[in-house]
């Protein structure tokens, strides 16, 4: 499934409207990598300040958290207030299997900077796929079945920056 940046302009702000509709985060986490854009808009549309978690999947020897296999850095990037994290709102771009939002759910709760202040998460994704044992609170989109999905950003993996180059001269 491959989506294309009007699309998924479309797909995210969906997802703005359902969570103004619905609730009234104080705090945007995003997790990173696939988070970014969908937390950049998110945040000029809700007028909210930001966070960003990056989790990487274990494989090997690191100084990071560890937490089944997915590796957690050890801050959270964000320059809100301590208070903002009264209620929070996790955003990922989708929910596969479901094991990096639990898991990142349970790391917020322990982080020891914010986890005073946090009284309430909740949890966004643009797709959630058949299979996933996870239900975010607000999702765009609910899948039948499990497809890879191409999204905007994903061309750039496999574009060598000499590519780049010759394509912008």
């Amino acid at each position: 499934m491959i989506v294309g940046w009007e699309e998924y302009k479309k797909i995210v702000e969906k997802l703005a409207i359902e969570v103004h509709k619905n609730y009234e985060p104080t705090v945007l986490i995003g997790i990173m990598r696939g988070a970014a854009p969908i937390i950049d808009i998110l945040s000029r549309i809700l007028k909210l300040p930001i966070a960003y978690i990056v989790i990487q999947s274990y494989s090997g020897k690191g100084l990071e958290d560890q937490q089944g296999q997915l590796m957690f850095a050890r801050e959270i990037s964000s320059l809100a207030d301590n208070k903002d994290f009264n209620k929070v709102l996790l955003i990922d771009d989708l929910s596969d299997t479901g094991l990096t939002l639990n898991k990142s759910i349970e790391w917020l709760k322990n982080y020891g900077p914010t986890k005073d202040y946090i009284k309430e998460v909740k949890t966004a994704c643009l797709w959630k796929k058949k299979s996933s044992k996870f239900e975010p609170d607000f999702c765009s989109i609910r899948l039948s079945s499990d497809p890879w999905i191409v999204q905007p950003t994903e061309h750039y993996e496999e574009l060598s920056l000499e590519e780049l180059i010759e394509r912008n001269k």
